[in-house]
């Protein structure tokens, strides 16, 4: 089967790349409400393909923000596993617009890349996906495996609506497995399999002394400074070895194996100060700094904002000031213990002479990790192998994907994470692109993954 699909694939490239364009082309925008009637034309593209492939049950579910697509093929039979295929079809914004060298709604190809606004995240590798069904369907009249679709319209603005919906509708969305194409390589052409990521949480604090800003020579000495105040509060929750030195924040991690230690080790590493311009790298002590993006929690002070910006000096002791802190967690920390946590350890340090309060963080996920060594996993390292030619690493994300944490607690299901794009992608930035290598590469890896599953 694979042979015929891999030809069709080769043979209509640029009728598929034509089709991409157009699906690009949709200022498919979620965060702006100027660009809702965009989104909703982007849904129709899907539902459209859908039905042109000949998915069956294709429905554009419309939620309390912009609609979810949902499909089924279930004409493999009941000994063909299933699988839940998400993706999202929305975009960033593309601010700053005079950065960007091409329209980033009118897709161009340029030394080898597809440049435009989604092309990575996630229209591109969403579009990867139909592709190879169409080749398959085209080809064989058949899909290897039973499938379920979900492609929603809200990643970009914290997918606000579709835990409620995989909840409710659990049953119609169950599968034996995920596959989330939503992520990259470690290097450009280096199959990757990621295999875990982090999770997410934060808090606000705000200190807050006198009710309004206070001239500093009449007042000094005698009120507290809230900047001064938020300040030893910050300072005293991480030392200058990068440890976290709130109370109960490491009780639940998972502890890294020799064996992934040895994994990280072996993955390639980004030379983080030719990248970032930092004089050097910082990291938990004991640990490298591969080794801490990648399997241990972080805490970042993320802004900080109180008295005066202006410019020349205004000499006040300001009302109050303000701090936005996240922390990226590992297996077995759970978000809410950890809001708790940093709460408890604000109102134990704070000083007398101001009142303080934390706001905690909605949008909050746990961390989620797939052995290395699961059937699914090894399968796809051998179909990405197979298709780019090259040993495939296996490696973890400092970044998190709620979606990812929700579909593990939901459905109590395996999500193989197959992800195509690159460093140099630019996602959320202008002049975002994919490489054109990795959209033929990745589309084969799909063909030989879901054929081997089904073995």
């Amino acid at each position: 089967m694979s042979e015929k699909a891999l030809a069709y694939l080769k043979e209509n490239r640029e009728n598929l790349l034509e089709k991409l364009n157009g699906f690009l082309s949709i200022p498919s925008i979620s965060t702006d409400s100027e660009y809702k009637k965009d989104v909703q034309a982007a849904a129709d593209f899907i539902v459209t393909y859908l039905n042109a492939i000949g998915f069956e049950n294709v429905e554009k579910q419309e939620t309390a923000g912009h609609p979810l697509v949902y499909a089924e093929y279930n004409q493999a039979g009941p000994e063909a596993p299933t699988v839940l295929f998400y993706g999202h079809y929305d975009v960033q914004p593309t601010d700053p617009i005079n950065e960007w060298i091409s329209d980033p709604f009118k897709p161009e190809v340029r030394d080898g890349r597809l440049y435009g606004r989604g092309t990575s995240d996630d229209k591109g590798q969403v579009f990867m996906h139909l592709a190879v069904f169409e080749a398959y369907m085209k080809t064989e009249g058949k899909l290897p495996l039973n499938v379920k679709v979900c492609i929603e319209g809200e990643e970009e603005i914290g997918s606000e609506n579709l835990y409620e919906i995989l909840q409710d509708k659990k049953e119609q969305f169950e599968a034996d497995f995920a596959v989330i194409s939503d992520s990259g390589m470690a290097e450009t052409n280096q199959p990757t399999i990621l295999y875990g990521l982090k999770g997410f949480t934060g808090i606000e604090i705000t200190v807050t002394g006198p009710d309004h800003d206070l001239h500093s020579g009449m007042y000094g000495g005698a009120i507290r400074n809230p900047i001064m105040a938020l300040n030893h509060i910050l300072a005293s929750m991480k030392n200058e070895d990068e440890v976290i030195t709130v109370d109960g924040f490491y009780d639940d991690v998972e502890p890294l194996t020799d064996a992934e230690r040895k994994l990280m080790e072996q993955a390639p590493g980004e030379d983080f100060v030719a990248s970032t311009g930092a004089p050097s790298t910082v990291s938990e002590k004991g640990y490298t700094a591969k080794e801490h993006t990648m399997g241990r929690p972080t805490f970042e002070i993320n802004g900080i904002y109180g008295g005066y910006q202006g410019e020349g000096t205004k000499t006040i002791i300001p009302s109050s000031a303000t701090a936005k802190i996240t922390c990226r967690l590992v297996p077995g920390q759970d978000p809410e213990k950890i809001q708790d946590l940093l709460e408890a350890h604000v109102n134990k340090v704070a000083p007398a002479g101001v009142m303080v309060e934390v706001k905690k963080e909605k949008l909050s996920s746990k961390a989620y990790k797939v052995e290395p060594n699961h059937p699914l996993i090894i399968r796809a390292a051998e179909s990405y192998t197979k298709a780019f030619g090259k040993d495939t690493i296996f490696i973890r994300m400092g970044g998190s994907i709620p979606v990812v944490e929700w579909i593990e607690a939901i459905y109590n299901i395996p999500i193989v994470l197959l992800g195509f794009g690159t460093p140099e992608d630019r996602l959320h930035s202008p002049n975002e692109s994919f490489p054109l290598d990795s959209f033929d590469k990745g589309m084969e890896t799909l063909v030989y993954y879901w054929e081997m599953v089904n073995k």
